[in-house]
């Protein structure tokens, strides 16, 4: 069976940093885009980051840009993401995914919670002021 598990995250300050990790088992992932999610309360979950198939092309999501980075380790079946210069409205749970199917369909055009398959149970992420 496939299995996505997140680690890492906690508790920081605003102005912090954090890395959260996710392993992907029982799915071969080097043709898909893996992303990055985020959802707080009363809030839909939305994509924030997406490693798009090729591992290099990434896209992220205009509050996150500049202060977030996602990488992936296929070999490795693992999904980074590094965030950095931490907001309060950056609190959350964080989720990793992994997109359906293999289709090579951009990020940029098409980031929806609907197109990826495999979830993670998620990490939550509060940042104090």
């Amino acid at each position: 069976q496939v299995q996505v598990a997140e680690s890492g995250g906690g508790s920081v300050q605003a102005g912090g940093s954090l890395k959260l990790s996710c392993t992907i088992s029982g799915l071969d992932f080097g043709d898909r885009s893996v992303g990055w999610f985020r959802q707080t309360p009363g809030k839909e979950r939305e994509g924030i980051a997406c490693v798009h198939w090729d591992g290099e092309k990434i896209y992220y999501e205009k509050t996150v840009r500049g202060r977030f980075t996602a990488s992936r380790d296929a070999a490795n079946s693992t999904l980074y993401l590094h965030m950095n210069s931490l907001k309060p409205e950056d609190t959350g749970m964080y989720y990793c995914a992994v997109k359906r199917t293999s289709a090579h369909d951009v990020c940029y055009l098409r980031f929806l919670k609907t197109d990826f398959g495999y979830w993670g149970q998620g990490r939550q992420v509060p940042v104090s002021t």
